[in-house]
């Protein structure tokens, strides 16, 4: 038997249908961002960033400057924004031609030293100001001091003006991402003033896109919904999860009446049930809150529930009723019949935090349709 491993399976073509799918609810003439932060969401930030690439997005964006190293490392060219840059890392974003996000006053100070002791000229950054957010961001008041430090040094350039939404995916509080439109286009026309030249106007993630087309300005960034997620039902039926959790049985056992499973014995069985070991644990990603019965993988087509704690390198499940035998492939999420969204929610958690839980020991496999 020809046993494939634990991989999670990526399908570039449902990526490149995503991909395009956003860009149609956007019009001609903006840019698109996207988002490859965590390891492009745990699906692998060369391969996808390659892709989409190869697709002209016209921007990437990573949360952290070695992300974005890694990308230049590996024949990215387009531009590359760090969201979240950290001061000791500032002069590697220079070295690599990555434009860093500016989201303190502190922060501008501190690069325009770098910059000017690596000797640039317009080196491109974006101010970020927080809008409701209340995370990352200078304050609306500090606007004027940022602009006059932007202004007085020839060592940098303003590339975008940019804030984050705190809750565009919730039309339930479609008052509050309307105020947070409203103060970022309040903030438009004063950096306008204050600088001769233009420059990228970005607000919107995912969400933004498909919920709010006032609020697109000249660029958007979309990170999950590349990944075939909208945070929505209405908006997951136009997106194609691009992942397949997939692993294989190791062994499989049966015990007695009474005989126990894993760790702390949490599984006691009350009649002979015969379980299968499965090549996946939570050092891969699949957290504890999956044991105990909260997940069921699919081995055949079947059902399979978890058996007590998950282990790190190992969890188990009833195989009791189902025709199972080593090397069985095991499906622990897949686009049809249980999506990471799904297996998510059964932990009352999202799809961002299990998709990007998938450990790098995990093989990533890349097919097309």
């Amino acid at each position: 038997m020809q046993f494939n491993g634990t991989r999670l399976e990526v399908n570039l073509d449902a990526l490149e249908h995503n991909y395009n799918y956003l860009r149609s609810k956007i019009k001609e003439g903006t840019k698109f961002m996207s988002v490859v932060k965590a390891n492009a969401y745990g699906h692998g930030i060369v391969k996808i960033a390659q892709k989409l690439q190869d697709l002209n997005t016209d921007y990437f964006a990573t949360a952290y400057t070695e992300e974005g190293v890694e990308l230049r490392d590996n024949g990215i060219i387009k531009p590359i924004l760090i969201l979240h840059p950290q001061q000791h890392h500032l002069e590697m974003c220079i070295d690599r031609c990555l434009e860093p996000v500016i989201y303190s006053v502190e922060m501008l100070e501190a690069f325009i030293a770098f910059a000017n002791a690596k000797q640039q000229q317009s080196y491109p950054i974006h101010l970020e100001f927080n809008t409701g957010m209340n995370r990352l961001g200078m304050d609306l008041k500090d606007v004027h001091k940022a602009l006059e430090k932007v202004t007085s040094s020839p060592a940098v350039k303003v590339r975008g003006l940019q804030s984050h939404f705190a809750a565009s995916e919730d039309l339930n509080e479609d008052d509050f991402t309307q105020e947070q439109i409203s103060r970022f286009e309040q903030l438009i026309p004063i950096v306008q003033k204050a600088l001769d030249y233009e420059f990228l106007i970005h607000e919107s993630n995912t969400s933004g896109i498909l919920n709010y087309n006032n609020a697109h300005f000249s660029m958007v960034r979309s990170g999950i919904g590349l990944y075939g997620y909208g945070n929505d039902l209405q908006h997951d039926v136009n997106l194609k999860p691009i992942a397949t959790l997939i692993s294989n049985i190791s062994q499989i056992r049966t015990i007695e009446k009474g005989e126990s499973v894993s760790y702390n014995r949490k599984f006691i069985a009350n009649h002979k049930t015969t379980y299968a070991v499965i090549a996946l644990g939570h050092g891969d990603g699949i957290n504890r809150i999956y044991g105990y019965g909260n997940l069921k993988v699919r081995i055949n087509g079947q059902p399979a529930p978890t058996l007590g704690i998950i282990c790190m390198d190992m969890f188990m499940v009833d195989v009791t009723n189902i025709d199972a035998k080593v090397g069985d492939e095991v499906i622990i999420f897949d686009p049809v019949t249980h999506s990471a969204r799904e297996m998510a929610e059964d932990a009352k958690t999202i799809s961002y935090e299990l998709l990007t839980g998938i450990q790098k020991r995990v093989k990533r496999v890349y097919k097309s349709d």
